[in-house]
């Protein structure tokens, strides 16, 4: 079987299989798009009393079942075993056990959006799922995903064009779905999958422009959807991740390194909330972000504007922002 989220065609065991196990399946999903905004919308939708999302973001069940990708690129094994990764139906239908008599209960895998599979088992499972996706002008998700990669210390290349270069290549070796930086831009071709298994009311699709503005608006909009009440109103302050490059190499290795000597004598001395918010606190605070360059920038641009015309006709939205952007 080939990798299911590599945007290549994969057979394999149904995800009908999850039912049958203890604990309730998810009646929602965020399928993505990665790095667009994603782990705050979980983060907010998490604090409403009647929504229950495991402490597992992304599972990704359903675009992996039990044959996960190969992971050969740097890191790739380990990020996924870090996310908690599931790919047993016992074990998925495990982590939702504390939903059970939740009205609303979901998780967010952002790679589902991409992968060419999760629309189908999906579907046989939850044919009345409820599908929730945030679009991000595709050249800077491109980018931000990219700075992801670099401030955890996995894409060895420092040059964002030849990191593009090297895309075609590394997904021809097996590297997982995060190195895709392009591909998983095609959001037109992306929805349409799963517009082929669910009807078009199941979908709720944001952009990422509005939902950073103003974004218990969209969470509001997203109760309402979910049916669960609406004039809850959750701590929606502050970024959840930051990309970057860091400003210092050696002192963002430490920051990586949960097994430095002064990390772990932190153990005994700091409690964890504490260790966890000055952690992200000096991460946030080692990364630059520098701009990208305006050659790169409209290169991605040209390979996106059919994608992103044929996007505003099936959302029926002006998208003519993100092609401006270019200049």
């Amino acid at each position: 079987m080939t990798d299911p989220s590599s945007g290549e065609p994969a057979t394999g065991r149904s995800a009908s299989s999850a039912t049958g196990a203890a604990g309730p399946l998810p009646n929602f999903f965020i399928i993505g798009a990665a790095k667009s905004g994603t782990t705050s919308l979980y983060a907010y939708l998490r604090q409403h009393p009647d929504v229950c999302m495991p402490s597992v973001k992304e599972p990704r069940y359903f675009a992996y079942l039990d044959d996960p990708p190969r992971m050969i690129g740097p890191g790739d094994r380990k990020s996924n075993e870090a996310a908690g990764v599931v790919t047993d139906a016992a074990a998925y239908r495990a982590l939702f056990e504390p939903c059970a008599g939740a009205s609303a209960v979901g998780e967010a895998s952002v790679n589902y959006l991409y992968s060419r599979t999760a629309p189908c088992r999906i579907a046989e499972s939850v044919p009345e799922a409820r599908l929730i996706a945030i679009l991000r002008n595709p050249v800077e998700r491109a980018y931000s995903h990219y700075l992801h990669l670099v401030r955890s210390g996995r894409e060895p290349i420092r040059d964002f064009a030849q990191a593009l270069a090297a895309e075609p290549e590394r997904r021809r070796q097996g590297w997982e779905w995060s190195w895709h930086y392009t591909k998983m831009g095609f959001y037109h071709e992306q929805l349409t999958r799963y517009l082929q298994y669910f009807d078009p009311d199941q979908l709720s699709v944001y952009l990422f422009d509005d939902f950073k503005s103003d974004p218990r608006s969209v969470v509001r909009d997203l109760f309402q959807t979910l049916g669960v009440d609406d004039s809850f109103v959750p701590d929606a302050v502050g970024k959840h991740r930051r990309t970057g490059k860091p400003r210092l190499e050696w002192f963002q290795r430490f920051l990586l390194n949960p097994d430095h000597p002064l990390r772990r004598a932190s153990r005994s001395l700091v409690p964890e909330r504490v260790r966890e918010r000055l952690l992200t606190m000096l991460k946030n605070a080692n990364l630059s972000k520098p701009e990208m360059s305006p050659a790169v920038r409209a290169e991605l641009t040209t390979l996106y504007t059919d994608e992103i015309h044929r996007l505003e006709d099936l959302l029926d939205r002006d998208l003519s922002h993100w092609l401006r952007d270019a200049s």
